[in-house]
């Protein structure tokens, strides 16, 4: 299972300014870059994520830091991980992500509904993957101010002892339907295989131990999409059922794919 560093950024310059020096670097070839909006669900553990503010998902093969590299001056912080993702999902990632990203006219699934029968007291957050009225105040402005395009939510993960299976359960339901039928596809999930470290002006901070277990970048084809899945009630049957029990503790953050100037689509929004 090859190797990839899952990075968070702070940039202290325009996004812009970051991608053009990316792409100029030649040492770094990037499976996945993408802008970060906000938090969906908040961790317990990593409890440093919460104390900066990220602008870049940067996915990258091998064991990479980005200190010794031409970007490291425009970083304010850097968080990252190594992950261990099945070659199969990482051979023609590049192909598959652009059909994500630009399908086909009539290809993306209608919306269910499900936002417009919501019923009783909204939950008071997000936390469990419900949809809690600040949140769907969110993806409203976040809509009309362009978040039209696809999103991509990053989850880490961390199990309760012998419940995996409880969420290798929900996965198979959210790829056969609940997900699914909203455009929902986990289009990269892999294994956490080291500790986590930190490094900004404030220092250098590294887990002792791995905290997480897995990883996984869930593609909806809009903001919409995403939310009339945890709106509904079959999304909601299997996440308390299955996704819950499985977790000792999770973050979600909300990002879309930022397209790097060589790529024949370029579309990004910087």
């Amino acid at each position: 299972m090859p190797i990839c560093t899952l990075h968070l950024l702070s940039l202290s310059c325009p996004v812009s300014q970051f991608i053009d020096q990316l792409v100029q670097d030649s040492a770094l070839r990037p499976i996945v870059v993408a802008n970060v909006h906000r938090w969906v669900i908040t961790p317990s553990i990593s409890s440093e994520l919460l104390r900066k503010e990220w602008h870049i998902v940067l996915l990258l093969p091998g064991q990479v830091g980005l200190v010794e590299t031409e970007v490291a001056e425009l970083l304010a912080a850097e968080w990252k991980v190594e992950v261990g993702v099945p070659s199969r999902l990482l051979s023609d990632f590049g192909k598959r992500n652009q059909e994500l990203l630009h399908p086909v006219p009539g290809s993306i699934p209608p919306l269910t509904g499900a936002l417009e029968k919501r019923h009783g007291q909204a939950p008071d957050s997000a936390q469990d993957l419900e949809l809690s009225d600040e949140l769907l105040h969110w993806i409203e402005k976040f809509q009309k101010s362009g978040g039209a395009q696809a999103v991509t939510m990053l989850n880490l993960l961390a199990f309760n002892e012998g419940m995996k299976s409880e969420y290798i359960k929900y996965g198979k339901a959210f790829a056969k339907s609940v997900g699914s039928r909203r455009g929902g596809s986990a289009k990269l999930v892999g294994n956490v295989i080291s500790p986590s470290s930190q490094q900004s002006s404030d220092g250098y901070v590294t887990d002792r131990e791995k905290l997480w277990d897995e990883f996984a970048m869930a593609h909806y084809p809009s903001i919409a999409h995403f939310a009339d899945m945890i709106a509904s009630e079959d999304y909601q049957e299997v996440n308390h059922k299955h996704r819950l029990p499985s977790l000792k503790d999770t973050m979600i953050l909300c990002t879309t794919d930022l397209q790097l100037p060589s790529d024949p689509h370029t579309s990004a929004k910087l």
